[in-house]
């Protein structure tokens, strides 16, 4: 998750990340954009940005259903069976 300080929609999205990635035994990692003058460029006002695999998969507010329904698949998208 990227994300910023002093950002009450991170703080929300944190929450979230953590949820699903526990339920789904994935562990995750926030990253201060910040600390980077190119993630601020990259990202600018659009965090929290999610990301699973290095696919975006949304920004400003997490679906958790939608998180947890990729945490499912295997890298490459595809569904497990």
């Amino acid at each position: 998750m990227y994300s910023r300080a002093d950002c009450h929609l991170c703080d929300e999205a944190r929450a979230v990340v953590a949820a699903v990635c526990a339920e789904a035994g994935e562990t995750w990692q926030e990253i201060d954009i910040d600390a980077e003058p190119a993630l601020v460029e990259r990202y600018g006002e659009y965090v929290p940005v999610v990301e699973v695999d290095g696919v975006q998969q949304g920004f400003w507010r997490v679906d958790a259903a939608r998180l947890a329904r990729r945490l499912a698949r295997p890298p490459g998208g595809k569904k497990k069976t």
